[in-house]
This record gives C-alpha cells, structure tokens and sequence, in this order.
C-alpha cells in the first residue's frame, strides 16, 4: 500500500505533485450510503461503534478520492466526559440538558478521562491507522464554540447568553476556558498517541467575536492549546470558522502549521493578514457545489492558481459540506483540483529551474 504524504507535506510547506485535498464534513449527509446507516443509528450511536465509525471514516476517501481522512465524531463528544449531559437532535443540533449559567456550573465540571470515558473514539482512530493509506486529522472543537454550546443550551445566532455571560462574569468566564482548554488538550493529545497524523482545531462561532474580545477573552486559551501540543510532530490546523477574517491578524504568534480561511477572505489576503507564517487551507464556499460544473471549476482553478503561489496550500471548502450536496460532483472537482494542480505545479518547477 503506498502511502500518500501530500496533504502532510503541504501542512509543512513542502513541495507536492498536486495540491491536496479533503473537504470538512465529508463523511456526511450528501453520500446516500452515508444516509442509509444514519436510518439505523444516531451519530452518537455511530461514534460508540468504533469498527462502524472507522468505516464512515472511509467511505468519503474512498469514494471522492481526497488526500486526508478526517475522523468521524462530533465536537460535543469530549464533554460527555467532563460531566454535560446533551444530545445531537435532528436539525438542530447539540441540546445541552442542564446549560452553563454560573460559577457553581462550571465548578462541577470535572476533568476529562478520555481512556476511561471515550475508549471507543481511541480504538476508532487505532482502526484507521492501521487502515488508512492517507493521514487521518482528527479534530476537537475550540473553547469559544463549545462554551457557546455550554452556555446557550443549543445552537445560537446571537450568542446572547456566551457574551453576557463573558463580559459580567469574566472571572467565571476564564475559569471555563481553563477547563475547555485543559479538556481539549487531553483529548486532542490521546487522539495522537492512538493514531492521529494531524488535528485540526475547530472554531466555528469565533467569527461572532470583535478582535478585541477575541484577543481578550479567547485567544490566550487557544494559544495555550497550541503551546501545549506543541510537542506533537504532527501538522496543527486551526479553523477560527465563518466571518472570521478580521480574527486573522490576531494569529500570528500561534503555534499552529496550517490556518483555516472562510470563503469571505482571500487566499493570498488569509496569508498577508497572518504574516506569511502558516500554511493556508480553504475557501471555496460550499454552495458553489449547487453550480454547474464548469463554474465550479472556474472557481477551483482560481483558488488553485492563487494557493500555489508561495508553498503550503490545501484546497478546502470555508465551511463544511450541506446534505443537498452531489457525490458525483465532489468526486469530478477532486479529480479536477489534482489534475489541474499538477500540471500548474509542474510548469511553475520548469520555470524554477
């Protein structure tokens, strides 16, 4: 079995014969194989199903094509351990049964015990190891986005409650990003020792944020999470999620390999506001996948072209994959991203030499 590097070397601002790709949420609701199992099983339900987790894993590298697996789970799993009772409901999302509201709440939260508590995503990723012919990031979500959760009781557009919250109780607050952050680090560090090649961290809702809050209030824990795994030799990505472009600056001292950008900024604007230092991962925004061919295409060669002008590029979407999405369409823009890379990664190493 030859093992395919790309994604990692672009992580790491190495050359490569094409421009790697992989989609957020591409195990999901677009493949109807995927929707047939979801018939039968939750996604918790799945996730405690280490040989079933492993092969929805699969299906979408499998099936697309694409240069990294990413490992099927929920950014909620991890506080099961720590002591929040939720559930995933149907098109709405994580339902915290008893929210987040005061200092008392956050005390109770107690440390996380990931061999004891999430066995069963270990042995998902130790499968996968052994399985995979591409690496496998594995992923946590990012103290913001799952105190959002935490607080609000359920998905939220204002996020009311997590600002209030922040800006009253900012003793309280940091007491909750202490144990988050020492919650994900645990989590995020098995996820290595079992088999993961690279995890992503994942900060959807930070984008509700002004730059100065999210210095204030955020970014020292996420830092903090970057600092502390930076031991691991493995590609870090962080995704501040949608609307974040004006976090960008805030960046540049992270400890992380890989940025993630949202479809509202640049690739080469993603690059300037980070200072140079990261690779770049994304942005095509996802519903262009309701286009026609030739315009996603359109589209992917631009991203294509401006990615490859310095090293370190990973053609991704700015947010992840919606159900009403095509298999066939994916599979075609994969196939078209690697051909139409390497032929403008080959000439740019003629002109080189």
């Amino acid at each position: 079995m030859t093992y395919n590097d790309t994604f990692i070397r672009a992580c790491r601002k190495q050359d490569t014969e094409h421009v790697p790709v992989w989609y957020m949420r591409q195990a999901g609701r677009y493949d109807p194989e995927y929707r047939k199992i979801k018939e039968k099983y939750s996604l918790l339900e799945i996730c405690k199903q280490p040989e079933l987790a492993a092969e929805v894993t699969l299906m979408p590298v499998r099936k697309l094509g694409v240069d990294a697996a990413i490992l099927y789970s929920d950014i909620m799993n991890p506080v099961a351990s720590i002591g929040v009772k939720f559930d995933i409901v149907k098109d709405i999302g994580p339902v915290i049964e008893n929210p987040i509201r005061s200092a008392a709440d956050v005390e109770r939260l107690k440390p996380i015990d990931v061999e004891g508590d999430l066995g069963h995503i270990l042995e998902t990723i130790a499968i996968l190891d052994k399985e995979l012919d591409v690496p496998l990031i594995t992923f946590a979500g990012a103290p913001f986005t799952i105190a959002s959760y935490l607080i609000e009781g359920r998905p939220s557009k204002g996020y009311i409650r997590t600002k209030e919250l922040m800006y009253s109780e900012p003793r309280v607050w940091e007491m909750l990003m202490d144990k988050l952050g020492d919650m994900i680090i645990a989590y995020l560090r098995s996820h290595v020792r079992s088999g993961g090649k690279a995890f992503q961290l994942f900060d959807s809702w930070v984008g509700a944020l002004a730059p100065r809050d999210f210095e204030k209030y955020v970014l020292p824990t996420v830092s903090r999470i970057f600092s502390e795994l930076s031991d691991l030799d493995v590609p870090k990505i962080y995704f501040p999620g949608v609307s974040s472009g004006e976090l960008l600056p805030s960046l540049t001292k992270l400890q992380a390999d890989v940025i993630g950008v949202d479809w509202r900024v640049s690739l080469s604007e993603g690059r300037r506001r980070t200072g140079g230092k990261f690779a770049i991962q994304g942005n095509l925004d996802p519903y262009l996948l309701t286009a026609p061919m030739d315009v996603l295409k359109e589209h992917a060669k631009d991203l294509i072209d401006e990615g490859v002008q310095e090293p370190g590029y990973i053609f991704n979407l700015g947010h992840g994959l919606f159900p009403e999405a095509s298999l066939e369409k994916l599979r075609e823009l994969t196939e078209y991203i690697h051909e139409y890379s390497q032929e403008v990664l080959k000439e740019s190493a003629k002109l080189r030499s």
